[in-house]
């Protein structure tokens, strides 16, 4: 039933609206060979196993977000933290984890507000691990040189058992982070010794992205060179692309990267026969709306209109509503009602 699911919670979360002007006409393809650089099995399905798998009662999960930068957008867009509060919304009822957000100091507004919308309250880490009182925060340093340090630390004291990325930008084969038209922004942190450092220690780790330049897409590095328009060389005269080498385990690409996260959640639903574990989309309304109002914007013309990556806030409403009914007939009873007779037996 996993893999029956997973096939349809992906193609929702893979359906392409986007602008003429970005890279468009690319999703499906991107889609297609992580899934087979992969395996083969439907991505949502193998990433909610695996988070099955490793994370139990009290557990603690990293869930990484942020991108974009001032002056444009100085608390970051609106892809990414209403995804990361849908994950950790998941985690924290459906497997009992601790979800634990990290970010820079200037995407902290957006994600906080965003999980307070979704009903995961920021608490205190030694409230929220020992008493699993919601979830906890931390940011990163501002200075390049103590990341190193500091990743150690995260992952000394608080063992996470997976790590989650979600619209995180990563850096390029010159450790240069980049947005996907090619520009390299200003004032940033390269978190990527989170994900290097977790991979040396084997904790389970997943990116979610949606074009090229974020955490996870360093599995299918070499096929996003030749793909993306900025793939090798970018609108800066560094050297390299704007695509990541930081890989994960497990990489789902999507339409939206926010969407990438409902379906994880749609999947962690179907496997422990929830259909909660997916936002209403009622409270997609809200936590979007939340991170908007918090600063994170959208990041076509960084307004506070209710848009993530283009698509109207309706479209990711609209796109929850389906995965929860999607979760509700794959987890209900067989029942083919009084009208088409009985069925045959297996």
């Amino acid at each position: 039933m996993s893999d029956i699911a997973g096939e349809y919670i992906d193609r929702l979360v893979t359906v392409e609206m986007r602008n003429r002007g970005m890279n468009h006409g690319i999703i499906s393809q991107i889609y297609n060979e992580a899934r087979r650089e992969g395996g083969g099995r439907p991505i949502t399905a193998r990433a909610a196993e695996a988070l099955v798998e490793h994370v139990g009662e009290g557990d603690v999960v990293l869930i990484v977000t942020g991108a974009g930068y001032a002056p444009e957008v100085p608390n970051g867009e609106s892809d990414g933290p209403p995804g990361a509060a849908s994950i950790a919304r998941a985690l924290y009822w459906g497997l009992k984890a601790v979800p634990v957000y990290v970010s820079e100091v200037c995407h902290a507004p957006p994600v906080v507000a965003s999980s307070d919308a979704a009903g995961v309250m920021i608490r205190d880490y030694g409230l929220a691990k020992s008493r699993r009182m919601g979830g906890a925060m931390v940011t990163a340093p501002e200075e390049q040189s103590e990341i190193d340090a500091w990743a150690d630390d995260i992952l000394d004291r608080m063992a996470p058992k997976a790590i989650i990325a979600i619209e995180r930008l990563g850096p390029n084969e010159s450790g240069i982070v980049h947005y996907s038209t090619g520009v390299a922004p200003g004032n940033c942190v390269n978190l990527s010794p989170l994900f290097d450092k977790a991979a040396e220690r084997g904790i389970l780790s997943i990116g979610i992205g949606d074009n090229g330049n974020e955490i996870g897409f360093g599995r299918i590095h070499s096929f996003m060179q030749d793909f993306h328009p900025y793939g090798r060389e970018t609108q800066t005269d560094k050297p390299g692309g704007a695509v990541t080498v930081t890989p994960t385990d497990i990489f789902l690409p999507a339409s939206v990267s926010n969407w990438g996260a409902y379906g994880v959640a749609a999947m962690l639903g179907v496997l422990l026969r929830d259909r909660d574990l997916v936002q209403t989309p009622q409270l997609e309304e809200r936590i979007v709306k939340a991170c908007l109002d918090a600063g994170g914007w959208e990041m076509r013309y960084c307004t506070s209109r209710f848009i993530v990556d283009g698509t109207e806030g309706e479209s990711s409403m609209a796109i929850v509503q389906l995965l929860r009914d999607l979760v509700r007939l794959n987890i209900a009873a067989p029942d083919r009602g009084l009208s088409h007779g009985k069925m045959k037996s297996v």
